[in-house]
């Protein structure tokens, strides 16, 4: 009798108990999400040929293995499987007086892990390990775990770099093909990652980024190289921190990972207060402009002594002057305060008369005086005073920041 045919059909489907001990997790790859296990897989059912006399146990050359019938056990989630065989085949065969037979082995696999990363770094995830009988259907064989969640041992000590094991647990489950259906047992663990070496490697450094762009704020705006160099250098900086992130990940559009939308935000506000500069700069020499032409045109109305000819710098003909001509003396007292005296302003031969006075209008434009016009025109067109676009940056620009980590961490932590 060949006892590798299982000849014992009659007698019901055999019973294999299961219990493995994990040896260790060698690799996570979140790129090819998988991971890479040793494990010890146990083995026991009940072969009524091989009963002896006795109490005792036979343990049986592992090179002896093909002589027995023994279940064709399997893991369907694996990618690449091996047996050790340093310095021989790392089985065990033993054989109890009753029939029972134990058979052990050392495998190394890489299984596939379903990861969701959308909450990477600080995601956790849920790892199986399944094991199934290839070719003998639930009429000829039953697996169950010998001892439930006890049958499982390693789990506890397991130290990885990256994870910490929260929790596992095992099921008993089958598996339906087109063929039939399977017995199956599957092995549940919880990996949470650990945010540390993330928060080290990864938070502080674009947080210090962010805040590195703020003290161009305190910088003079007349500071142009120094500013600049800081805008731009906090940007490349972040932008190569970026690109270093992903590398470990995989590059699928379906992720939005927590760790991209930090260095979103902290790109973003980086970008900004480099783009505050550049706002602030432009409204400064807008500013300045403005102001110049305002001391050229009193200036020029001063030599004039109010009766005369302004030349206009930037006047369609530039060689026909502006006639400045005063008004009548008449002069009406307007709350308790004299009216200063009206101008009559001739440009190429179109009179514009322009009243010096507190307020008042003349020909459908109210003005004030010379100076007061020339700051509208300023308002119209910049900041009243650029350097406050500074002062107010070094308050929202910080307390931004500090609201979106508020909600930040409060959603990828606790919801």
């Amino acid at each position: 009798m060949m006892y590798f045919c299982r000849f014992f059909f009659i007698e019901g489907p055999v019973e294999i108990g299961m219990s493995l001990d994990v040896a260790s997790i060698d690799a996570i790859s979140e790129i090819n999400m998988d991971y890479t296990a040793t494990i010890f897989l146990r083995q026991r059912w009940r072969d009524s040929r091989l009963v002896f006399p006795g109490n005792e146990s036979v343990s049986v050359d592992g090179r002896l293995v093909s002589l027995l019938w023994i279940p064709d056990t399997f893991i369907p989630d694996s990618k690449r499987s091996f047996l050790h065989d340093v310095t021989v085949e790392n089985r065990l065969i033993r054989i109890f007086s009753n029939g029972t037979v134990l058979y052990a082995l050392r495998i190394t696999a890489t299984i596939a892990c379903n990861m969701d990363l959308t909450k990477y770094p600080m995601d956790r995830q849920v790892c199986t390990l399944q094991l199934e009988s290839w070719g003998y259907n639930l009429q000829d064989v039953v697996f169950y775990w010998t001892r439930g969640n006890d049958s499982v041992k390693g789990l506890d000590t397991l130290r990885l770099a990256q994870y910490s094991v929260e929790s596992y647990y095992t099921s008993v489950s089958e598996a339906v093909y087109e063929t039939g259906n399977y017995p199956k047992l599957v092995l549940h663990f919880a990996l949470r990652r650990n945010v540390l070496f993330f928060i080290l490697e990864t938070y502080v450094p674009s947080t210090l980024l962010v805040v590195l762009s703020w003290v161009s704020f305190w910088i003079s705006q007349s500071s142009v190289p120094a500013r600049t160099c800081i805008g731009v250098t906090t940007v490349l900086t972040m932008t190569t921190l970026m690109m270093g992130a992903r590398t470990s990940l995989p590059n699928a559009n379906c992720f939005i990972k927590a760790i991209d939308v930090y260095l979103g935000i902290c790109f973003t506000f980086i970008f900004g207060a480099l783009l505050e500069y550049a706002c602030a700069h432009f409204c400064t020499t807008q500013h300045q402009t403005i102001e110049e032409l305002h001391r050229d045109l009193l200036r020029d109305f001063k030599e004039s002594n109010g009766n005369g000819s302004i030349p206009i710098a930037g006047s369609i003909q530039p060689n026909r002057p502006m006639e400045v001509v005063p008004s009548a003396e008449g002069e009406e007292e307007e709350d308790g305060h004299p009216k200063a005296k009206s101008l009559d302003v001739a440009v190429h031969g179109t009179a514009l008369k322009v009243r010096r006075s507190r307020g008042g209008c003349m020909d459908g434009r109210c003005v004030s005086s010379a100076r007061h016009a020339s700051r509208r025109v300023a308002h119209a067109f910049s900041v009243e005073n650029p350097h406050n676009i500074d002062r107010h940056s070094r308050v929202v620009f910080p307390a931004a920041f500090l609201f979106v980590n508020v909600l930040y961490w409060l959603y990828y932590l606790f919801l």
